[in-house]
């Protein structure tokens, strides 16, 4: 199963990070930039992610974001987790069992 996640495939700023979302949920899920930067310092807190780069784009400072090693299992991890729980659930539904 191909993980779906935007940092998946390489660093990102925070605008980034939130067409990627919007993009890989068909615009369903929209992130506003405030819960965006609260959860990217939790996960930098929790060493899942780390800033790799900076720098200033027409008077605006980004940052850029990436996944660390630890991250990348986390996410890995996470993601056989969730296929299995939706595995689950579908074979408990009427009509679609495997």
């Amino acid at each position: 199963m191909g993980q779906r996640h935007p940092l998946s495939q390489g660093s990102l700023h925070g605008y980034g990070v939130i067409k990627a979302v919007r993009e890989l949920s068909d615009g369903h899920v929209r992130l506003g930039a405030g819960t965006l930067y609260g959860a990217l310092e939790r996960l930098a807190g929790d060493g899942l992610v780390t800033v790799v780069k900076e720098e200033v784009v027409s008077g605006r400072h980004r940052r850029y974001y990436d996944l660390t090693g630890h991250g990348r299992q986390v996410l890995a991890e996470e993601t056989t987790r969730l296929a299995a729980t939706a595995q689950r659930r579908l074979s408990l539904q009427p009509g679609m069992g495997m």
